[in-house]
């Protein structure tokens, strides 16, 4: 399947669970230990728009990645970068394209399809953080999951930690699950996260 459809669907994913945010919600803890959810959501706006950037060629400087507003709606700033992505995606030239992305690894450019495939991850895993976070559910379909277990089992130890886009491996959890939740807690421990998590835990 084309990354690209793929990661249209991520973001509608994020968008599905984004849609219920409340405002008195914005200032909880969530997975990512460095942001709240204002400040995580805010992450998802620039990274949609930071990554637009890049695939018209300027993803160079890291200012480009530091734009996300909120505004008033948190809800309607994400689904207008989301739009913003998808069209700079849509170019078919995109795929081979070089992009620069300095949050990924500076210095470095990736062809289309590989950076591409890192957004798509990342807002898969970014709508469960706020999944987790607002207590609603999510449920990628078993081609998201199958493809993010793809990309995710790419990345090697040495490009995960602080400072890189992918957090270090998480043991899985120990009990009888069914295989397609099985297969979600495998995606979730590849990207770093904890099936278990829980506000304050």
């Amino acid at each position: 399947m084309d990354i690209r459809e793929l990661d249209r669907r991520a973001l509608a994913l994020a968008g599905e669970v984004i849609k219920h945010v409340k405002p008195d919600q914005l200032d909880l803890p969530t997975p990512c230990p460095d942001w709240t959810l204002h400040g995580l959501l805010r992450h998802l706006v620039s990274q949609n728009q930071g990554f637009a950037a890049a695939a018209h060629g300027n993803g160079g400087p890291l200012m480009v990645w530091r734009r996300g507003d909120l505004g008033g709606d948190p809800y309607r700033a994400f689904a207008a970068s989301a739009v913003a992505v998808t069209t700079a995606f849509a170019d078919d030239a995109v795929l081979e394209r070089q992009f620069t992305l300095p949050e990924v690894r500076e210095g470095m450019t990736f062809p289309g399809r590989v950076a591409i495939s890192f957004h798509f991850v990342d807002f898969v895993a970014h709508a469960w953080d706020v999944a987790k976070t607002i207590g609603v559910p999510w449920e990628p379909d078993a081609e998201i999951v199958t493809a993010g277990l793809r990309v995710a089992e790419k990345v090697p130890d040495s490009d995960r930690g602080p400072g890189t886009g992918f957090g270090q491996r998480v043991p899985l959890p120990e009990g009888p699950e069914s295989e397609r939740t099985a297969s979600r807690d495998h995606l979730l421990a590849l990207l770093g996260r904890s099936p278990e998590w829980r506000p304050g835990c």
